[in-house]
């Protein structure tokens, strides 16, 4: 299986040559790494640049776009930049520029999609540093694949239509493989390292997107309200579960157009209350 990832990259000169210094490391290397300069103004293009000479596999473009950070959106543009410049490849990994790999990510990964036909999705988990230890980063359940780690197989990538541009890219994907009977796979064993911790510098604005996505994925009101409460207790905080629900009351009153169709929409509100269900049990 020919491995392609994406890497969009805007002002992570602090974070990247850990990063790449990681895919370098791997027991199995990647058929190739591509490096998305997203108009960054401090040494990411520098240093992407002179991993790309040193290593043949690893290349780097320069897209140019607006400087404000728009939560999904941006890094999903700039991944689909950088998809434009992919090879031929049996699975496709969007990779964010401030993780350490474990040196078996990409063996372990490998040997789970060879074995399993049905998988759609894969991926390790999320640690973030609390004082000397790397604890799990828990804003979402351990069987969730997080966006700055996903890794497709080609035919799952093609049937969901790729990754939707905006706040909630990297859970309607999964949601969208499983209606097409895709299984998605996290591997507890590969801790991957997050050197920057999901929600920094997060505004109001920002959390109400939140709100907006769930009203995107079709959730209905009572799933919003139940997703909600639950990210605001992971995040420890109050506010974040109003600023959900007003954003998800803002793109209903503005009728937002949706991710997703009425079927499906049904599917993943089934599926969300099988998986309530199961944890009442």
């Amino acid at each position: 299986m020919r491995i392609s990832i994406i890497i969009p990259a805007h002002n992570e000169a602090d974070f990247l040559k850990e990063c790449l210094d990681s895919f370098v490391s791997q027991t199995h290397i990647p058929n190739e790494v591509i490096i998305v300069d997203d108009n960054s103004s401090d040494a990411t293009f520098k240093i992407a640049t002179d991993y790309a000479k040193n290593f043949g596999w690893i290349k780097v473009v320069q897209r140019k776009s607006i400087d404000e950070h728009v939560p999904g959106k941006k890094v999903v543009d700039t991944f689909n930049f950088g998809l434009k410049y992919a090879s031929d490849h049996n699975l496709i990994g969007k990779f964010d520029a401030d993780i350490i790999l474990p040196p078996n990510y990409f063996e372990s990964v490998l040997n789970h999609f060879q074995s399993n036909w049905k998988l759609g999705m894969c991926s390790g988990l999320l640690y973030i540093k609390k004082g000397e230890n790397w604890v799990y980063e828990h804003i979402a359940d351990k069987n969730h694949i997080r966006g700055p780690i996903k890794l497709y197989h080609k035919a799952c990538f093609d049937k969901i239509g790729g990754l939707l541009s905006g706040v909630g890219w990297d859970t309607v994907d999964v949601l969208l493989a499983k209606y097409h009977n895709f299984e998605a796979l996290t591997d507890t064993s590969l801790q991957v390292k997050h050197l920057r911790p999901t929600g920094h510098g997060y505004s109001t604005k920002k959390y109400q997107s939140k709100g907006e996505a769930l009203y995107k994925m079709r959730y209905g009101i009572i799933l919003t309200k139940i997703a909600a409460l639950k990210m605001a207790w992971q995040a420890k905080s109050p506010r974040l579960y109003i600023q959900i629900i007003i954003g998800y009351l803002k793109a209903s009153i503005n009728q937002c157009p949706r991710f997703v169709t009425s079927k499906e929409g049904a599917f993943i509100r089934k599926y969300r209350w099988q998986g309530i269900a199961q944890k009442l049990q």
